[in-house]
């Protein structure tokens, strides 16, 4: 079957998205194209705005429009416990479950070698420079649990060993193998109440 060109460009797009292949592509294409004009504009406006008006929090790297995001700028959080996750998606989920009120440190992702994903490529250098802070009591790695996740970790730990700083794992509540983001807010809740101390 002949696919007309700009079809087939937005199918092309579209499946560069994660988790979207080329079936599913080509059926949100042909949905975008049966819409009316208004709601194709309010979505490449919504896109644009995204990139332009979305940016990292200076302190924690969580997501903002401003150059502190909300968490950061609260006077409510408990800023004597520091919570380390993988991407800002995982801050969302956390604070989906109403367990967690201290703050975050977002890693930008995890140890991979097979992705070219090193030490310096996260958010480890900035992570040791905040803990120079006296408030910080606690941290709480929330990294996912599998191997990369479990790497990344044991690193954290080895490189914080000296530190005098609880260091606490979210409790196996989570499948290995899972995702923060995917995960049900009871789940990661009774992760959090049930965390484990590293040192």
């Amino acid at each position: 079957m002949i696919i007309a060109e700009p079809l087939q460009k937005a199918i092309d797009e579209l499946s560069k998205l994660p988790s979207i292949g080329s079936k599913t592509a080509q059926r949100l294409a042909l949905h975008i194209l049966k819409s009316d004009m208004q709601s194709v504009e309010a979505l490449v406006k919504s896109i644009q705005e995204l990139k332009e008006k979305i940016r990292f929090c200076n302190i924690c790297f969580n997501i903002s429009t401003e150059e502190n995001c909300d968490v950061c700028k609260s006077n409510k959080r408990d800023r004597s416990i520091l919570c380390v996750v993988e991407e800002a998606s995982d801050v969302i989920a956390i604070e989906k479950t109403n367990e967690f009120n201290g703050v975050y440190h977002v890693l930008g992702g995890v140890l991979n070698p097979l992705a070219n994903v090193t030490v310096e490529s996260l958010k480890i250098k900035e992570l040791v420079a905040r803990l120079s802070n006296d408030e910080i009591k606690e941290i709480i790695l929330a990294l996912n649990p599998n191997s990369e996740g479990d790497a990344t970790s044991l690193f954290i730990m080895k490189t914080l060993k000296d530190l005098p700083i609880k260091i606490s794992r979210i409790a196996r509540g989570l499948p290995i193998g899972g995702d923060l983001e995917f995960a049900d807010s009871a789940t990661i809740g009774r992760a959090f109440i049930g965390r484990i101390t590293q040192q």
